[in-house]
């Protein structure tokens, strides 16, 4: 799996890039803001790789906090990558986390492929989003609880009921919720 590439741009379009790394030229797919901030001829992408029966994709971006909600939005039932760049495209990371934080599904129906299911779908699902850096250890702690819990077979609402107002390190955080949701 690749995770980054770095080389000579050959060709910049406001959807992709094509990059010649050692004499090989791929095509990177990224939003339009990693292609507004590429610059200069050598150029470094994070990458998300994509492999399909009829493809294998690469999408590239300027941050890392972009490639984050890009992976995020792909977990997604319903969102593919096309959706999840246009994502990239229309909003920034940081904007992005305020409009799920304000459940606003006026603004994400403005992009392109996303109508009113979609948008509150991916409200709901990101309900949590935050960018790097702004995490703190009680949220991370959180955060990790809940995922931990996904992964034994519970249902997003009933364990956002369960951790709703504790607090903790992610393992008293687990068993707290454990025994609320034995109890449901």
């Amino acid at each position: 799996m690749l995770v980054g590439i770095e080389g000579k741009l050959e060709l910049r379009e406001p959807t992709y890039l094509h990059l010649n790394v050692g004499g090989l030229i791929y095509e990177v797919n990224v939003s339009i803001n990693t292609s507004n901030a590429v610059e200069g001829p050598q150029v470094r992408l994070f990458v998300t790789q994509i492999i399909r029966e009829d493809a294998d994709l690469l999408y590239g971006f300027a941050a890392k906090s972009e490639k984050k909600m890009f992976d995020t939005l792909l977990r997604i039932n319903g969102v593919g990558p096309k959706v999840a760049q246009a994502v990239c495209s229309t909003f920034t990371p940081e904007t992005f986390a305020r409009i799920v934080a304000a459940k606003d599904v006026g603004m994400l129906k403005r992009v392109p492929g996303i109508g009113p299911k979609a948008a509150s779908r991916i409200l709901v699902e990101l309900a949590d989003f935050i960018v790097d850096g702004e995490e703190t250890p009680a949220v991370a702690g959180q955060n990790e609880a809940a995922l931990a819990l996904e992964s034994l077979g519970f249902k997003k609402e009933a364990i956002r009921k369960a951790l709703a107002g504790e607090s903790g390190d992610t393992a008293t955080l687990v068993k707290i919720a454990l025994k609320k949701l034995q109890r449901l």
